[in-house]
């Protein structure tokens, strides 16, 4: 391969550095045609035959290896580096299990047209923004079971969303369970960086996990834990019976999510805590989730970039000390 394929700069914009070399060139032509020395004399006849030397032609390229010489060091200064090395690093996604409360609580309706629609809908999104990650699916509500394991095949996953509900296993919320499944689905993997989503409306009140273990293990596999409390600030309509067909009768509760717990199982594993009181802040927090780890990936990509600037300095410096050495020997007495 060459040595000057794949290569991108860094800071391009110190290329309008160049705008001074026509100015250089133009300065050294106007120089040499008003510096020529004059002589009058009546006749020229005697210098018939007479005619410039190559050598007085070849001074000129003195100025051609200067030009060459500075342009090779703006070069420099715009930071050449190898594109491959970034685009190998960048494509190496993170691993991403979401895990999702579908308690009963989750049909409240301060969401449209409830929380549990309202997460599911947004969650895919998240998924679609994140082709080059593998995501797993963990589901909880009193108990906790893997949906999906983590793939790349996204479609299975978004599949697998539609059957989703509430009631798929035991009411309740073990919010402990939920996270400690999702950290055994995760802690093998081999990825850069391993995130857990957790998502939930309200207090642990099942489960043999507490949150905070489960927030212990995360941190001592390396798991970045952000989690998501969903509700309004407030009363929602929410389920708070259910008819002997299996409906829900629905009426005004208070919103009770244990927010300091959710902000310590973030703080804990180097997450973040967020509140989302409707969809348009919960379709935000996965935005900002989305930034927040894309960002990390571009730094990690940066420090393992290839600067690939030895060759132009070395070749700028090749140039001008031509100039220099032709300019003080060959050329010295040529005016």
């Amino acid at each position: 391969m060459s040595l000057f394929n794949d290569i991108t700069f860094a800071n391009k914009e110190l290329f309008w550095l160049m705008l001074v070399l026509p100015l250089m060139l133009g300065w050294y032509i106007w120089q040499n045609r008003s510096w020529d020395p004059e002589l009058k004399i009546s006749s020229l006849s005697g210098f018939d035959g007479i005619r410039s030397s190559i050598r007085q032609y070849a001074r000129h390229s003195l100025v051609v290896l200067r030009l060459l010489g500075i342009a090779l060091l703006i070069t420099v200064l715009a930071r050449p580096q190898s594109r491959s090395s970034w685009s190998n690093v960048s494509t190496q996604g993170i691993d991403i299990v979401l895990s999702m409360d579908i308690s009963s609580s989750m049909l409240a309706k301060d969401f449209k047209p409830n929380r549990i629609e309202a997460s599911k809908e947004l969650a895919i999104e998240f998924i679609d923004s994140r082709p080059n990650d593998r995501i797993g699916l963990v589901i909880f509500s009193g108990e906790s079971f893997t949906q999906c394991p983590i793939t790349t095949d996204h479609d299975i996953i978004k599949n697998l969303f539609s059957g989703i509900r509430t009631g798929m296993i035991t009411d309740g919320t073990a919010i402990g369970l939920g996270l400690a499944n999702a950290v055994n689905r995760i802690k093998e993997s081999k990825a850069k960086s391993k995130v857990i989503i957790l998502l939930t409306d309200g207090v642990n009140n099942q489960g043999a996990i507490a949150p905070l273990t489960a927030a212990e293990i995360a941190k001592a596999f390396g798991v970045r834990v952000y989690t998501i409390g969903v509700g309004t600030k407030g009363r929602a309509l929410s389920p708070v019976a259910m008819f002997p067909n299996g409906q829900y009768q629905f009426g005004y509760v208070d919103v009770q999510i244990d927010e300091p717990m959710m902000q310590q199982v973030a703080d804990m594993t180097g997450g973040k805590y967020f509140r989302a009181t409707d969809n348009k802040k919960l379709k935000e927090i996965y935005r900002e989730i989305d930034r927040m780890e894309k960002t990390i990936i571009e730094e990690k990509s940066f420090t393992n970039k290839e600067e690939r600037f030895l060759p132009f300095a070395l070749l700028a410096g090749l140039l001008l000390l031509c100039e220099f050495i032709l300019r003080n020997t060959l050329f010295l007495s040529i005016p």
